[in-house]
Protein backbone atom coordinates (compact mmCIF):
# COMPACT_ATOMS: atom_id res chain seq x y z
CA UNK A 1 0.00 0.00 0.00
CA UNK A 2 1.33 3.44 -0.93
CA UNK A 3 2.20 5.66 2.00
CA UNK A 4 -0.19 8.42 0.90
CA UNK A 5 -3.06 5.91 1.23
CA UNK A 6 -2.22 4.82 4.76
CA UNK A 7 -5.03 5.72 7.23
CA UNK A 8 -2.72 7.07 9.93
CA UNK A 9 -5.49 8.01 12.37
CA UNK A 10 -6.96 4.51 12.08
CA UNK A 11 -3.53 2.94 12.62
CA UNK A 12 -3.05 5.01 15.77
CA UNK A 13 -6.51 4.01 17.05
CA UNK A 14 -5.71 0.37 16.32
CA UNK A 15 -2.37 0.63 18.14
CA UNK A 16 -3.91 2.10 21.28
CA UNK A 17 -6.82 -0.35 21.27
CA UNK A 18 -4.41 -3.28 20.85
CA UNK A 19 -2.20 -1.99 23.65
CA UNK A 20 -5.18 -1.88 26.03
CA UNK A 21 -7.35 -4.61 24.49
CA UNK A 22 -10.09 -2.04 24.94
CA UNK A 23 -11.72 0.51 22.67
CA UNK A 24 -12.84 2.47 25.74
CA UNK A 25 -9.35 2.85 27.21
CA UNK A 26 -7.95 3.68 23.76
CA UNK A 27 -10.56 6.40 23.41
CA UNK A 28 -9.50 7.91 26.73
CA UNK A 29 -5.85 7.99 25.65
CA UNK A 30 -6.76 9.57 22.30
CA UNK A 31 -9.33 12.00 23.77
CA UNK A 32 -12.09 10.72 21.48
CA UNK A 33 -15.20 8.59 21.99
CA UNK A 34 -15.16 4.76 22.05
CA UNK A 35 -17.46 4.90 19.02
CA UNK A 36 -14.84 6.89 17.09
CA UNK A 37 -12.17 4.29 17.88
CA UNK A 38 -14.53 1.49 16.82
CA UNK A 39 -15.31 3.19 13.51
CA UNK A 40 -11.64 3.82 12.72
CA UNK A 41 -10.72 0.19 13.47
CA UNK A 42 -13.59 -1.04 11.28
CA UNK A 43 -12.42 1.21 8.45
CA UNK A 44 -8.90 -0.19 8.82
CA UNK A 45 -10.19 -3.77 8.79
CA UNK A 46 -12.22 -3.02 5.67
CA UNK A 47 -9.20 -1.42 4.00
CA UNK A 48 -6.94 -4.39 4.82
CA UNK A 49 -9.55 -7.13 4.36
CA UNK A 50 -8.66 -8.81 7.68
CA UNK A 51 -10.20 -8.98 11.17
CA UNK A 52 -7.99 -7.31 13.76
CA UNK A 53 -10.18 -7.75 16.84
CA UNK A 54 -12.69 -10.30 18.03
CA UNK A 55 -15.70 -8.46 19.44
CA UNK A 56 -17.29 -9.87 22.64
CA UNK A 57 -20.00 -8.64 24.96
CA UNK A 58 -17.36 -7.75 27.55
CA UNK A 59 -14.90 -6.09 25.16
CA UNK A 60 -12.48 -6.91 22.37
CA UNK A 61 -9.53 -9.26 21.90
CA UNK A 62 -6.79 -8.79 19.33
CA UNK A 63 -6.50 -11.52 16.69
CA UNK A 64 -3.32 -13.21 15.46
CA UNK A 65 -3.43 -11.01 12.35
CA UNK A 66 -3.76 -8.00 14.61
CA UNK A 67 -0.74 -9.06 16.63
CA UNK A 68 1.32 -9.40 13.46
CA UNK A 69 0.32 -5.90 12.36
CA UNK A 70 0.78 -4.38 15.80
CA UNK A 71 4.57 -4.77 15.95
CA UNK A 72 5.10 -2.95 12.63
CA UNK A 73 2.55 -0.24 13.41
CA UNK A 74 4.05 0.52 16.80
CA UNK A 75 7.55 0.58 15.31
CA UNK A 76 6.40 2.96 12.58
CA UNK A 77 4.54 5.28 14.95
CA UNK A 78 7.53 5.28 17.29
CA UNK A 79 9.81 6.26 14.41
CA UNK A 80 7.48 9.11 13.43
CA UNK A 81 7.33 10.33 17.05
CA UNK A 82 11.12 10.21 17.28
CA UNK A 83 11.47 12.25 14.09
CA UNK A 84 9.00 14.87 15.30
CA UNK A 85 10.76 15.12 18.66
CA UNK A 86 14.13 15.44 16.98
CA UNK A 87 13.09 18.22 14.65
CA UNK A 88 11.22 20.03 17.44
CA UNK A 89 14.29 19.87 19.64
CA UNK A 90 16.50 21.13 16.82
CA UNK A 91 14.09 23.99 16.18
CA UNK A 92 14.07 25.00 19.83
CA UNK A 93 17.87 24.91 19.90
CA UNK A 94 18.27 26.83 16.63
CA UNK A 95 20.09 30.15 16.67
CA UNK A 96 17.77 33.11 16.09
CA UNK A 97 19.15 35.65 13.63
CA UNK A 98 17.22 38.88 13.10
CA UNK A 99 18.18 40.91 10.04
CA UNK A 100 17.05 44.52 9.95
CA UNK A 101 17.14 46.34 6.62
CA UNK A 102 15.31 49.06 4.67
CA UNK A 103 12.15 47.55 3.14
CA UNK A 104 13.28 48.09 -0.45
CA UNK A 105 16.70 46.49 -0.01
CA UNK A 106 15.15 43.62 1.93
CA UNK A 107 12.55 42.93 -0.75
CA UNK A 108 14.51 43.64 -3.91
CA UNK A 109 18.04 42.40 -3.14
CA UNK A 110 18.23 40.23 -0.02
CA UNK A 111 15.08 38.09 -0.29
CA UNK A 112 15.79 36.75 -3.80
CA UNK A 113 19.16 35.46 -2.50
CA UNK A 114 18.47 34.50 1.12
CA UNK A 115 17.16 31.02 0.27
CA UNK A 116 20.71 30.00 -0.61
CA UNK A 117 21.90 30.77 2.92
CA UNK A 118 18.86 29.14 4.55
CA UNK A 119 19.40 25.94 2.55
CA UNK A 120 23.00 25.78 3.76
CA UNK A 121 22.43 26.72 7.42
CA UNK A 122 19.62 24.55 8.77
CA UNK A 123 20.39 25.40 12.40
CA UNK A 124 19.58 29.11 12.07
CA UNK A 125 16.09 30.59 12.31
CA UNK A 126 16.00 33.87 10.36
CA UNK A 127 13.58 36.71 11.04
CA UNK A 128 13.42 39.80 8.84
CA UNK A 129 12.76 43.28 10.18
CA UNK A 130 11.84 45.77 7.43
CA UNK A 131 12.81 49.04 9.06
CA UNK A 132 14.39 52.16 7.63
CA UNK A 133 15.64 53.19 11.08
CA UNK A 134 19.03 51.97 12.19
CA UNK A 135 18.45 49.87 15.30
CA UNK A 136 21.50 48.91 17.35
CA UNK A 137 22.91 45.52 16.36
CA UNK A 138 23.49 43.00 19.13
CA UNK A 139 24.58 39.44 19.71
CA UNK A 140 23.79 37.05 22.50
CA UNK A 141 24.67 33.34 22.88
CA UNK A 142 21.52 32.14 21.06
CA UNK A 143 20.30 35.30 19.36
CA UNK A 144 21.67 38.16 17.27
CA UNK A 145 20.42 41.19 15.39
CA UNK A 146 22.31 42.62 12.44
CA UNK A 147 21.52 45.59 10.22
CA UNK A 148 21.90 46.19 6.52
CA UNK A 149 21.95 49.87 5.75
CA UNK A 150 22.12 52.34 2.88
CA UNK A 151 23.93 55.56 3.61
CA UNK A 152 27.16 57.42 3.98
CA UNK A 153 29.51 56.34 6.76
CA UNK A 154 31.20 56.29 9.06
CA UNK A 155 28.52 54.70 11.25
CA UNK A 156 28.95 55.73 14.89
CA UNK A 157 29.33 53.19 17.71
CA UNK A 158 29.31 50.10 15.50
CA UNK A 159 31.49 48.14 13.12
CA UNK A 160 30.57 47.95 9.47
CA UNK A 161 31.44 45.86 6.45
CA UNK A 162 31.10 47.43 3.01
CA UNK A 163 28.98 45.27 0.73
CA UNK A 164 29.01 47.41 -2.41
CA UNK A 165 28.97 50.96 -3.66
CA UNK A 166 25.87 52.42 -5.26
CA UNK A 167 25.29 53.57 -8.83
CA UNK A 168 22.07 55.22 -10.02
CA UNK A 169 20.65 55.69 -13.51
CA UNK A 170 17.28 56.19 -15.22
CA UNK A 171 15.20 53.11 -16.07
CA UNK A 172 11.80 52.66 -17.68
CA UNK A 173 9.63 50.00 -19.28
CA UNK A 174 10.48 48.75 -22.79
CA UNK A 175 7.01 49.89 -23.89
CA UNK A 176 7.60 53.49 -22.75
CA UNK A 177 11.00 53.55 -24.45
CA UNK A 178 9.47 52.18 -27.67
CA UNK A 179 6.77 54.88 -27.75
CA UNK A 180 9.02 57.82 -26.84
CA UNK A 181 12.21 59.31 -28.14
CA UNK A 182 14.65 59.03 -25.21
CA UNK A 183 18.19 59.22 -26.52
CA UNK A 184 19.84 62.03 -24.56
CA UNK A 185 19.24 63.34 -21.01
CA UNK A 186 17.23 66.35 -22.27
CA UNK A 187 14.61 63.96 -23.62
CA UNK A 188 13.57 63.22 -20.04
CA UNK A 189 12.20 66.77 -19.74
CA UNK A 190 9.12 65.53 -21.57
CA UNK A 191 8.67 62.38 -19.45
CA UNK A 192 7.03 61.78 -16.05
CA UNK A 193 9.80 61.30 -13.52
CA UNK A 194 9.43 58.97 -10.53
CA UNK A 195 11.41 59.29 -7.33
CA UNK A 196 11.75 57.52 -3.98
CA UNK A 197 11.88 59.47 -0.73
CA UNK A 198 14.38 57.47 1.30
CA UNK A 199 14.30 57.65 5.06
CA UNK A 200 17.92 58.26 5.82
CA UNK A 201 19.86 57.87 9.01
CA UNK A 202 23.42 58.72 8.15
CA UNK A 203 25.86 60.53 10.43
CA UNK A 204 25.84 63.74 8.40
CA UNK A 205 22.25 63.35 7.14
CA UNK A 206 23.53 63.90 3.65
CA UNK A 207 20.96 64.39 0.90
CA UNK A 208 20.04 61.13 -0.79
CA UNK A 209 21.06 61.08 -4.48
CA UNK A 210 18.20 62.55 -6.48
CA UNK A 211 17.07 63.56 -9.95
CA UNK A 212 18.50 66.99 -9.21
CA UNK A 213 21.97 65.58 -8.54
CA UNK A 214 21.75 63.30 -11.58
CA UNK A 215 20.73 66.17 -13.86
CA UNK A 216 23.66 68.24 -12.61
CA UNK A 217 26.03 65.38 -13.34
CA UNK A 218 24.84 65.08 -16.95
CA UNK A 219 24.57 68.82 -17.64
CA UNK A 220 20.78 69.28 -17.64
CA UNK A 221 19.52 72.47 -15.99
CA UNK A 222 17.62 71.59 -12.80
CA UNK A 223 14.92 74.20 -13.25
CA UNK A 224 13.89 72.54 -16.51
CA UNK A 225 13.19 69.19 -14.89
CA UNK A 226 9.55 68.26 -14.25
CA UNK A 227 8.68 67.77 -10.58
CA UNK A 228 9.12 64.05 -9.83
CA UNK A 229 6.28 62.01 -8.39
CA UNK A 230 7.38 60.83 -4.94
CA UNK A 231 6.96 57.30 -3.54
CA UNK A 232 7.78 56.02 -0.07
CA UNK A 233 8.99 52.61 -1.31
CA UNK A 234 11.16 51.61 -4.24
CA UNK A 235 8.84 48.75 -5.06
CA UNK A 236 5.96 51.20 -5.64
CA UNK A 237 8.02 53.40 -7.95
CA UNK A 238 9.32 50.36 -9.84
CA UNK A 239 5.81 48.96 -10.27
CA UNK A 240 4.77 52.28 -11.83
CA UNK A 241 7.83 52.30 -14.08
CA UNK A 242 7.17 48.71 -15.17
CA UNK A 243 3.60 49.74 -15.97
CA UNK A 244 4.94 52.44 -18.30
CA UNK A 245 3.95 55.36 -16.08
CA UNK A 246 7.31 57.11 -16.05
CA UNK A 247 11.09 56.97 -15.64
CA UNK A 248 12.62 56.21 -12.25
CA UNK A 249 16.12 57.08 -11.05
CA UNK A 250 17.11 53.65 -9.76
CA UNK A 251 19.76 52.29 -7.44
CA UNK A 252 21.42 49.46 -9.38
CA UNK A 253 21.33 46.82 -6.60
CA UNK A 254 17.58 47.30 -6.29
CA UNK A 255 16.74 46.88 -9.97
CA UNK A 256 19.44 44.48 -11.18
CA UNK A 257 17.05 41.51 -11.20
CA UNK A 258 14.41 43.48 -13.11
CA UNK A 259 16.95 44.60 -15.68
CA UNK A 260 18.02 41.00 -16.11
CA UNK A 261 14.40 39.89 -16.62
CA UNK A 262 13.79 42.66 -19.16
CA UNK A 263 10.80 44.31 -17.47
CA UNK A 264 12.94 47.45 -17.08
CA UNK A 265 15.53 48.87 -19.45
CA UNK A 266 18.11 51.63 -19.45
CA UNK A 267 17.23 54.16 -22.14
CA UNK A 268 20.82 55.44 -22.26
CA UNK A 269 22.46 51.99 -22.07
CA UNK A 270 25.69 52.29 -20.04
CA UNK A 271 25.86 56.10 -20.27
CA UNK A 272 24.80 58.78 -17.78
CA UNK A 273 25.21 56.81 -14.57
CA UNK A 274 25.61 58.62 -11.25
CA UNK A 275 28.18 57.15 -8.85
CA UNK A 276 26.63 57.75 -5.45
CA UNK A 277 28.24 58.92 -2.24
CA UNK A 278 26.09 56.31 -0.52
CA UNK A 279 26.79 52.61 -0.15
CA UNK A 280 25.28 49.42 1.26
CA UNK A 281 26.85 48.22 4.52
CA UNK A 282 26.47 45.36 6.98
CA UNK A 283 26.33 46.80 10.51
CA UNK A 284 27.74 44.78 13.43
CA UNK A 285 28.23 45.45 17.17
CA UNK A 286 31.42 47.31 18.00
CA UNK A 287 32.63 44.82 20.60
CA UNK A 288 32.34 41.22 21.70
CA UNK A 289 32.89 37.97 19.89
CA UNK A 290 30.54 37.13 17.05
CA UNK A 291 28.53 33.92 17.47
CA UNK A 292 29.29 31.24 14.88
CA UNK A 293 25.94 31.81 13.13
CA UNK A 294 26.74 35.51 12.70
CA UNK A 295 30.14 34.67 11.27
CA UNK A 296 28.52 32.30 8.78
CA UNK A 297 25.99 34.93 7.71
CA UNK A 298 28.63 37.67 7.43
CA UNK A 299 30.83 35.44 5.27
CA UNK A 300 27.88 34.42 3.11
CA UNK A 301 26.52 37.91 2.47
CA UNK A 302 29.95 39.40 1.74
CA UNK A 303 30.53 36.61 -0.79
CA UNK A 304 27.10 37.26 -2.33
CA UNK A 305 27.89 40.97 -2.50
CA UNK A 306 31.27 40.31 -4.12
CA UNK A 307 29.69 38.03 -6.72
CA UNK A 308 26.99 40.61 -7.38
CA UNK A 309 29.51 43.43 -7.73
CA UNK A 310 31.74 41.37 -10.05
CA UNK A 311 28.80 40.84 -12.41
CA UNK A 312 27.77 44.50 -12.33
CA UNK A 313 28.18 46.34 -15.64
CA UNK A 314 29.85 49.14 -13.65
CA UNK A 315 32.52 46.89 -12.10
Amino acid sequence: MKIERLPLNALRAFSEAARENSFKKAATRLSVTPGAVSRQVKQLEARLGVTLFERHANGVLITEAGKMLLDDVQAGLSLIASGVEHITQRSSEAFELIISAPPSFLQLWLLPRLHRFEARERGINISLDADANLTPPLWLPNRAKLSLRYGQGPWQGVNSIRLFEDVLFPVCSPALLFKNKIRVPEDLLAQPLLSVEWQRHTPAFSPVPSWSEWSNSVGVKNHHLPTPMQYSLYSLALDQAIAGQGVVLASYPLIADRLASGVLVRPFKEKYALVSRFAYDLILPASGGAPEAVTHFSEWITQEAETFQNTSPHH
